[in-house]
């Protein structure tokens, strides 16, 4: 399965340009950790999580009218629509990264693929595999 089909498709955006203190009432007022920050072509630039947020803003006095891309890690790691979940799974290991950024053959931005997203996905096969082990398991078919 590849991440374009269990990826979020409405991702929270910002502008490179854009004040912290305005990404941080965006992301309060969204209910969100993350946005990623897009140039004028709709492609990623860099992402901005709640934790840049205190660890390269506020812990370093930076100003609150300071723009995102201060904070912002840029050039973030991205997958295609098509790109498998495991392979999405790897960049995420190797760079310790929750969420990335998914996007079409263009370049742009296409959606969102999380850990989290991941791991309700693996949830749910798993329950199907238990629910077929019940009724086909070993001890269900050795009864008369």
């Amino acid at each position: 399965m590849s991440v374009g089909r269990i990826c979020v498709r409405d991702v929270d955006v910002a502008r490179p340009d854009e004040p912290v203190q305005a990404i941080a009432a965006r992301m309060h007022s969204r209910n969100v950790g993350a946005l990623v920050v897009l140039n004028e072509s709709k492609e990623p630039v860099g992402i901005v999580t709640d934790r840049d947020l205190v660890v390269k803003g506020m812990a370093q006095g930076l100003p609150l009218d300071a723009n995102v891309e201060k904070v912002m890690t840029r050039s973030p790691h991205v997958a295609y629509e098509d790109t498998p979940i495991e392979d999405a799974l790897r960049i995420m290991r190797s760079g310790g990264f929750r969420r990335i950024p998914v996007v079409n053959r263009s370049g742009e931005l296409a959606g969102l693929v999380t850990l989290d997203d991941i791991l309700d996905l693996l949830a749910e096969e798993f329950r199907e595999i238990g629910g077929l082990l019940q009724k086909e398991g070993p001890r269900v078919l050795a009864k008369p």
